[in-house]
């Protein structure tokens, strides 16, 4: 049975459903260890958050070095939990933030390194999705401990109750990542709707808007959804780049894509194809958009969105 190390982040809206989708995805080679890194004081509260998903144990690492020079920090202290352990796999989930201290830690450990894997089987043979999606490939780490990012709703998680022991751990911080030290940093100020790459379900606004995203904002607000955008909105200054679907924008799987006004040209379906239920509102019915949608509305965006706001609140009531 295989020894995998997960990393537990707690920075996203739903960090206990991330942290169930690596733990299922890494249960399927072996034993799961979470790792939690935290500030001197705080492990004990953040390992109390896990508590869904086949994780086995929660090994806590408290370091001030965690603020103060950030990912290779931790990178230094996931590299040699991983070589105490001699852990098979690490998993990690393909966040900005993971996929730099996934690189870091691969580098210090000598092992190969996937990224953006929607699956990873039993043998650790991960799954990924290229070309837009047209092209699916399998592969596996051929040395060291396979560490894998994998893509946020991409594994469904097994999210049954589980009380994994806790224990804890030191590590020593190497010269090298002492090399930066971070002055200040603030949180990213957001508003009441989710994080774009780990939301359920998400409104996409594209050209068809004119830059006028009301009516996209109010339906993704009916639904509890996150509000993303097409590239030729976010170049002409309608929406801002953070939320940009797309190649060159962020990669997405929600349960349900909606896209408004959004041709549908391949650079944006790279980042949104693989969402588990596509609709798009389009008035050109010939729209390459329709192609990937499992249902489709020919009409305008600003006569559909206000009627299925409606009709959606009208449930709800």
């Amino acid at each position: 049975m295989s020894q995998v190390f997960i990393l537990a982040e707690f920075s996203g809206d739903a960090p206990a459903k991330t942290v169930a989708e690596l733990a299922t995805a890494g249960a399927k080679a072996g034993s799961v260890t979470a790792v939690v890194l935290a500030a001197p004081g705080k492990g004990a509260a953040l390992a109390g958050l896990i508590t869904s998903g086949p994780i086995a144990e929660v090994v806590v690492i408290e370091s001030d070095a965690f603020v103060k020079y950030s990912v290779p920090a931790a990178a230094d202290a996931i590299a040699q939990l991983i070589s105490a352990r001699k852990a098979d796999a690490f998993l990690v989930a393909s966040s900005a933030y993971g996929k730099e201290v996934a690189a870091r830690v691969a580098v210090q450990v000598e092992s190969g390194l996937i990224t953006d894997a929607v699956d990873v089987g039993a043998d650790l043979t991960a799954t990924q999705l290229v070309f837009g999606g047209s092209t699916t490939v399998h592969s596996r780490v051929s040395h060291g401990c396979a560490v894998i990012t994998v893509r946020p709703n991409s594994v469904t998680p097994d999210l049954a109750a589980s009380s994994p022991t806790i224990t804890n751990a030191t590590f020593d911080i190497s010269a090298s990542a002492q090399l930066a030290e971070v002055l200040s940093s603030a949180p990213f100020v957001k508003g009441g709707r989710p994080e774009l790459t780990e939301a359920q379900i998400i409104v996409s606004g594209g050209r068809g808007t004119n830059g006028d995203f009301a009516v996209v904002e109010a339906f993704a607000d009916s639904l509890g959804a996150a509000v993303g955008a097409s590239r030729a909105a976010t170049d002409a200054g309608w929406y801002p780049h953070s939320h940009q679907v797309g190649q060159t924008g962020k990669t997405v799987s929600p349960q349900l894509y909606v896209a408004c006004g959004i041709s549908g040209a391949i650079q944006h379906r790279a980042g949104m194809q693989t969402s588990k239920l596509i609709v798009a509102v389009n008035k050109d019915p010939d729209a390459p958009i329709f192609e990937i949608a499992d249902f489709g509305v020919v009409g305008d965006l600003f006569a559909v969105l206000p009627k299925a706001t409606e009709g959606v609140q009208a449930r709800k009531s």
